[in-house]
């Protein structure tokens, strides 16, 4: 299955997250639209599930549109906003229930989905305004936000290069959409979350000079490797060291169970959500360059497929290795390559992941016994090449993201991606990639 490059994503969505600077009038008025906005997604919550946990949105308005006019004095859009939000957010449970059916008939896990037992329940402080409705850009850096009680306009402040796109959308390719109030919940401060989509160069595929593999794991938090043979590792043994710190201080807070102790692992939470998307943010910035094709793994499911052992028989080593899997936060490493890539004027591919680190970029021998022990060091059993094991994965990477550039050379066109086809396209995928050999030649088609 092959795929046009008319086909490829024209636009990059992103969000602007500004500061808003909010008189203490203002401040209470954006908190008390907040509140009844937030009252109103629960209340549209439980509808829909007493409703067969409904999960169409335009059905969910039906039901509860007048009642949230009345009831919690929301304007037209944000009473067509919240039903469209709760519809979306039950959309969601009822595809990891499938999911999870799917992988107890694999095999992969028993655990039953609990998602749908009982109707979710919104807490965080938000509110989803409509561009041009509910929220507006205005002069000198100002921005017009709807309330319960009429529309208030205050300064804000954000990233530099956030701050240039919106001062001139237009001309920076950017078409400004809907925005999210969120309240901070340690700092109490109220930020506005703009999602903009920035105009892509169609052209991004003639200008590809570079072509690199990134291998993804647990022990280093990427490893590249372009076919010109110049590798980088970007070890993540801090980053563990820090998250091993946080495990053990929530541990502990947990065991003890206080009010204070609750506040404090709210504050715990946020500040390691913060640690990943810093790590994420720093890898993914230094991976991502001009002109460059980076081929990344399709890891869909990998915690499903990674054994894993939750009865109350685990012993502390198991659980601690649970615990890690569950901490490895590929996807966002991957989302925020893949978008500066694209704003870098490069172009992210998805390549299979099947046995990357157990074949030979030399012979293409594939086996388990090419991984001693499971260790670091790769041997191959039938030629004898010995390299480390994440450079094996990431050169291997690198020429399936090659073999896709060269089909595009040859044909105009781009081969699906892993997610768009089914097994026998797999199947034969898998079986070109085992005809691959690295040399450093290969750089030469580019």
């Amino acid at each position: 299955m092959i795929v046009n490059m008319d086909e490829l994503p024209a636009t990059q969505s992103l969000t602007c997250k500004l500061k808003l600077l909010l008189t203490q009038e203002q401040a209470e008025a954006v908190r008390h639209t907040a509140l009844a906005y937030r009252n109103a997604l629960n209340h549209t919550s439980a509808v829909a599930f007493a409703n067969g946990k409904m999960s169409q949105g335009m059905k969910l308005q039906t039901l509860v549109y007048q009642e949230l006019r009345k009831r919690f004095g929301l304007p037209s859009q944000m009473a067509c906003n919240a039903p469209r939000q709760v519809a979306a957010a039950y959309k969601t449970l009822w595809e990891r229930a499938k999911s999870n059916a799917a992988h107890k008939a694999n095999g992969w896990t028993k655990r039953r989905y609990k998602g749908l037992d009982k109707a979710p329940r919104f807490t965080a402080l938000t509110v989803t305004l409509n561009h041009r409705r509910d929220w507006s850009l205005g002069k000198e850096q100002t921005v017009s936000i709807g309330t319960l009680t009429g529309r208030i306009r205050c300064r804000y402040e954000g990233w530099n290069r956030h701050l240039v796109w919106l001062a001139q959308p237009l001309y920076h390719g950017i078409t400004l959409g809907a925005a999210k109030l969120w309240q901070d919940p340690v700092s109490k401060v109220w930020y506005l979350l703009v999602s903009i989509e920035k105009s892509l160069d169609p052209r991004a595929m003639d200008s590809i000079t570079t072509v690199k593999g990134v291998d993804l794991n647990r022990r280093n938090i990427a490893v590249e490797s372009n076919t010109r043979g110049k590798c980088r590792f970007y070890p993540g043994g801090h980053w563990r060291h820090l998250a091993e710190r946080v495990a053990s201080t929530r541990s502990a807070l947990q065991a003890k169970g206080t009010r204070g102790a609750k506040a404090v692992l709210r504050k715990l939470a946020l500040r390691e959500r913060r640690l990943n998307a810093d790590t994420a943010h720093c890898v993914s910035k230094a991976i991502a360059e001009p002109h460059a094709m980076v081929g990344l793994e399709w890891l869909k499911d990998i915690r499903n497929r990674t054994e894993r052992r939750h009865s109350k028989k685990a012993s502390v080593r198991r659980r601690k290795a649970n615990r890690k899997v569950s901490s490895w936060s590929f996807a966002e490493v991957q989302a925020k390559t893949a978008y500066k890539t694209r704003l870098s004027g490069g172009v992210p591919i998805w390549v299979d992941a099947d046995y990357t680190s157990q074949t030979c970029p030399i012979c293409g021998h594939i086996g388990q016994e090419n991984r001693p022990d499971h260790g670091l060091l790769f041997v191959c059993a039938q030629c004898g090449h010995t390299l480390h094991a994440d450079l094996v994965a990431a050169r291997n990477i690198g020429m399936r993201t090659l073999l896709i550039r060269q089909d595009w050379v040859r044909t105009g066109r781009l081969s699906a991606a892993p997610e768009a086809s089914g097994d026998e396209a797999k199947a034969a995928r898998l079986s070109r990639y085992a005809e691959l050999r690295w040399s450093l030649d290969a750089s030469s088609v580019l």
